[in-house]
């Protein structure tokens, strides 16, 4: 057994296998496979293998896609099938609104390419007489797709590993991690068998790696603890159930007719699919409990719980009603085992924060469908410095050290499998572990009407509406209940002024004698003069986005970062890093998060000058928020009644406006202030919708959104931005990727009750031409707005080309970036002109 490797991957179930398998395929000849057990004995054991082909999330999709495409070719290359039935999957509706997310599915789907139908209940009957349509809408039905068994393409994986050199190596676990500086040493015991459980013996060895990668599955909070960071991987519970055997479906097969397709009931939270002649039904039920919150028993190897029949009792009955052939089957075998789970039901993959060559692959709750695919990206990621999508939705930092619990993840990870099959509004927010992160401000915001949304922990208002609303109930894929009211908050942004808590901002200091030469490295744009501000961003090593930053320059080598609120210990990591990196060459760095130090209010439209001229301290009032004292693009600490703020004279939405950075502990006071000198200026209380509406039309890219890792800030089309005189961190790579594809802005002529969502597929002459990133309404021109990527020689203004909303093909027109006030004449406008 080797002792010194390139890679050692940590989890011998079909992630693992599959990262190994990647790895060597890219090129690393030396890289070690490490399980516990024996290989599949964790979740792939007794996972249900179903591969669904795409969901709501782009990079997901793309990962699912992958491994479909890839398990079909496992076979040649290794000699083993992989059990891969190709039936389909038939995902039903009950209702109009089922069908109207479906159709965002097929958004997603256009938009990376994959081939779907879309199929009538008299043409599924036609199909597939056993199925029980008459309460059906329709149903979405994707051909390539089907299910797989977990252990053979495990195996099939770890075979094609084996023969590109991948050493495997079975009963030996991971105990300790050390790292050096220059590698891991990874301490591990040689497991045993005792009165049938499996335990660590004395016999331990010392492992040496470069990098390490962990997808230790149900084993992650064992993991998180060696590692000494946090993790909200936690296994939930999930059953499904083999029933006996289904006359009728015996005699359909017999008959010479085709595999049923894997039926996906979603309305009664179920799925099925044949296995001999009889059904395998698989469940995802309200109240499946979290279990091992903090490590999984020694006890427990490819073990199961105890099957509870009560609460899968209205699933169990609702498939004798859907397939009515198979009411007198009875039950055969039962599975109800662990399945981890992680707050959003997106695994964590990437690198883990604050640690240097150590790689995440963990929470996968579609761990079969995923494998494939993440083995290839994290690989690429691994390998040559970037995936070639963006990998960020799925970054393990998403979820900060700094505020998630045990207990978050736990009651949130119950609540995520059993959303599993409850409409996926766009617009929806889920109540479990709220509210959590509160700004000061927020029972007064509560109790005027704010309907508020999560963002990395905090409460941020959505939007307002009169008390005794019910959000929940104003959820569509169209336009929900609240789009009016945040019509309304657009408006007066536009017409007049309003007040948005934008605390959530992601906040960090940067000084120390090397922080100038450091952010002139780290980012593309000159960097500021004291008093001014500039948005810049922070690349990839191939030169795509990393990160946006808004930096105010406070003193020579002070500055004050702001970037966006849900990506707060991403950035920090990133910033950390890239300081430790460089700080030898450019001298001592230092870098704060103060992200809950400051609140933040952005008051913004023509009014918002009048608003503050009420209550600001100055030896001359009149003049102090003028353009010749407090200039666009300018920073200045100023007195609004007794609060002392960090003032930015800029605006997200392209207004008149500033940002109030002020201490946290004060905010409640600035809130009373601000809202009593707004009263005779009709000044209006925004949220997070309108606002982003508001910054489409001024074409402001937003991270996770326009601005990726799969996109440079050259095909984000923000050359005012980037400065090409200088040297800065992935330059040269940016320089020589040019531009594939540009980021424009839409106005689109979309139907009366549906804007985009920002996932759907850009069309011209019936062939996708590419994809919307954002999407929403505008108020300023009356229609649809979106933004998103064309090729270079279609992004320009007056191409026309048509937008796929709810499954209708509606035209839209490449405008000029900025639509409305495209030379900022109003954002610019001085007191004078007021």
């Amino acid at each position: 057994m080797k002792t010194d490797v390139k890679a050692l991957v940590v989890g011998g179930g079909a992630v693992g296998a599959s990262i190994a398998y990647h790895l060597a395929k890219a090129g690393w000849n030396d890289v070690m496979l490490l399980e516990r057990d024996e290989l599949t004995s964790g979740s792939t054991w007794h996972a249900a293998g179903l591969l669904p082909l795409f969901n709501m999330s782009y990079a997901t999709t793309h990962i699912h896609d992958y491994s479909v495409k890839f398990y079909k070719e496992l076979e040649e290359e290794t000699g083993l099938n992989a059990g891969f039935s190709v039936v389909g999957n038939l995902r039903m509706a009950q209702t109009d609104e089922r069908m109207d997310e479906y159709q965002l599915y097929a958004s997603t789907a256009d938009s990376v390419g994959i081939n779907y139908e879309f199929l009538t209940p008299d043409q599924i009957k036609e199909r597939w007489p056993l199925i029980e349509t008459s309460d059906l809408k329709g149903a979405l039905y994707h051909t390539e797709d089907g299910y797989i068994n977990p252990a053979d393409v495990t195996q099939a994986m770890a075979k094609g590993a084996r023969q590109r050199g991948v050493e495997i190596v079975r009963k030996l676990q991971a105990d300790a991690f050390h790292w050096t500086g220059t590698h891991w040493e990874v301490t591990c015991s040689k497991m045993v068998e005792k009165g049938g459980n499996l335990i660590a013996s004395d016999e331990t060895v010392v492992i040496t790696a470069e990098h390490v990668v962990t997808a230790s599955g149900n084993h992650a909070q064992r993991t998180a603890k060696m590692l000494g960071i946090k993790m909200p991987a936690i296994p939930v519970e999930h059953t499904f159930i083999v029933m006996d055997k289904d006359p009728e479906l015996v005699k359909w097969r017999e008959a010479g007719n085709p595999e049923h397709p894997v039926v996906r009931d979603a309305d009664n939270e179920s799925y099925a699919r044949e296995e001999r002649g009889g059904w395998i039904l698989g469940i995802y039920e309200r109240g499946a409990p979290a279990r091992f919150e903090h490590g999984v028993p020694d006890s427990f190897r490819a073990d199961l719980f105890p099957l509870d029949l009560d609460r899968i009792a209205d699933q169990y009955m609702a498939m004798a009603e859907r397939v009515p052939s198979c009411a007198d089957s009875g039950l055969k075998d039962d599975f109800n085992g662990p399945i981890c789970y992680t707050p959003d039901g997106n695994p964590l993959v990437g690198p883990a924060p604050g640690l240097r060559n150590m790689w995440l692959a963990e929470g996968f709750s579609f761990g079969i469908t995923a494998a494939g695919g993440t083995g290839y990206y994290l690989a690429q990621m691994m390998v040559d410095g970037e995936a070639e999508i963006d990998m960020a939705s799925l970054d393990p930092k998403r979820y900060s050290s700094n505020w998630m619990t045990t207990e978050f993840a736990a009651r949130k990870n119950e609540e995520c499998y059993e959303h599993v099959y409850i409409l996926h509004h766009p617009d929806e927010e889920r109540p479990a572990a709220r509210p959590l992160r509160t700004s000061p401000a927020y029972d007064r915001q509560a109790a005027r009407g704010a309907q508020f949304g999560w963002v990395n922990g905090w409460e941020r208002p959505n939007y307002y509406a009169p008390l005794g609303f019910n959000d929940h109930d104003s959820r569509s894929f169209r336009r929900g209940g609240w789009w009016q009211y945040a019509v309304e908050e657009a408006k007066a942004i536009r017409e007049g002024v309003g007040l948005v808590d934008a605390t959530a901002f992601t906040k960090h200091v940067v000084k120390g004698p090397g922080a100038t030469q450091f952010l002139d490295w780290f980012t593309c744009n000159k960097l500021p003069k004291i008093g001014r501000i500039n948005l810049t961003y922070a690349l990839t090593s191939h030169g795509t986005t990393r990160t946006e930053y808004t930096i105010v320059r406070n003193g020579e080598n002070d500055y004050y970062l702001v970037s966006a609120g849900a990506w707060t210990e991403y950035d920090a990591d990133f910033l950390r890093k890239a300081a430790e990196d460089k700080m030898e060459e450019f001298g001592y760095i230092e870098i704060q998060d103060v992200t809950s130090q400051w609140g933040v209010f952005a008051i913004a439209g023509p009014k918002s000058r009048d608003v503050l001229n009420e209550v600001i301290v100055d030896a001359d009032p009149a003049t102090a928020l003028t353009n010749k004292r407090f200039p666009w693009l300018s920073a200045k600490k100023i007195e609004l009644g007794m609060c002392p703020v960090n003032a930015i004279r800029v605006a997200y939405t392209g207004e008149l406006g500033w940002e109030l950075h002020h201490p946290i502990e004060m905010q409640n006071y600035l809130f009373d202030l601000l809202e009593k000198a707004g009263e005779k200026h009709g000044m209006k209380l925004v949220g997070a919708r309108a606002q982003n509406w508001l910054r489409m039309e001024k074409s402001y890219r937003a991270f996770g959104t326009e601005l990726g890792r799969d996109a440079t800030p050259a095909e984000a089309d923000l050359p005012r931005f980037i400065d090409l005189e200088k040297d800065f961190h992935g330059k040269e790579a940016m320089v020589e990727k040019g531009v594939r594809f540009k980021c424009c802005t839409l106005l689109i002529d979309g139907p009366d009750d549906a804007d985009p969502w920002g996932r759907e597929a850009l069309f011209l002459d019936g062939k996708k031409v590419g994809r919307l990133t954002s999407g929403g309404y505008s108020v300023a021109f009356e229609k649809s707005i979106g933004m998103g990527y064309l090729p270079p020689e279609l992004a320009v203004p007056g191409t026309k080309v048509q937008v796929k909303i709810m499954g209708a093909l509606y035209d839209a027109e490449v405008t000029v970036d900025s639509p409305y006030d495209p030379k900022n004449e109003t954002i610019r406008k001085n007191a004078d002109a007021a």
